[in-house]
């Protein structure tokens, strides 16, 4: 059996809702952590959640468009560009997390002025933390390798769908 008929059809309002769904799920912990276990975001925290928020307006772009071959097929290239960058931010967060990465953190989203999400949004995007350790989750698993493991994950299952986009691989679900 191909692992790619477990997942739901490109086209399926399924799928889409399953990314909006994730999407959410990301970021609601992620103010869980700060305004309730009072964890206050670093700047790498800030760019993640900037990353998860542009993917929810992907997903729900791909939801809008699941009909449009085309318009889908871009949504999911977007998507993996998008959790390429992610992979690559909880990567860093994961080696400043381990003193495998040194870099220096700042309280400097780094956005241009025409952007700022910070002072827009900043209950949601301000930088309250240096860079240095994320909060223990479930299991004795930092927040940081939660995100990289995930966001691998996700980025993978984007790969199959794209695989199966482009080359036609019937599934019979949905």
């Amino acid at each position: 059996m191909n692992i790619l008929n477990a997942l739901p059809k490109n086209h399926s309002s399924t799928l889409w809702f399953l990314w909006v769904s994730s999407g959410l799920s990301f970021e609601s912990i992620a103010l869980y952590y700060q305004y309730v276990l009072d964890f206050p975001p670093c700047v790498v925290c800030i760019h993640v959640r900037i990353l998860l928020a542009s993917g929810l307006m992907l997903s729900l772009m791909g939801f809008f468009f699941r009909g449009h071959r085309a318009a889908r097929s871009m949504v999911l290239v977007l998507m993996l560009a998008n959790y390429s960058v992610l992979i690559e931010r909880s990567w860093e967060l994961l080696g400043t997390e381990r003193g495998f990465i040194m870099g220096s953190c700042s309280f400097d989203i780094g956005l241009p002025k025409w952007f700022a999400l910070d002072q827009w949004f900043p209950l949601i995007f301000r930088v309250h933390s240096t860079c240095g350790y994320t909060p223990e989750m479930a299991f004795g698993i930092s927040m940081a390798e939660a995100l990289f493991v995930s966001f691998c994950l996700m980025f993978s299952v984007i790969l199959g769908l794209l695989y199966r986009e482009f080359h036609g691989i019937k599934n019979s679900r949905c």
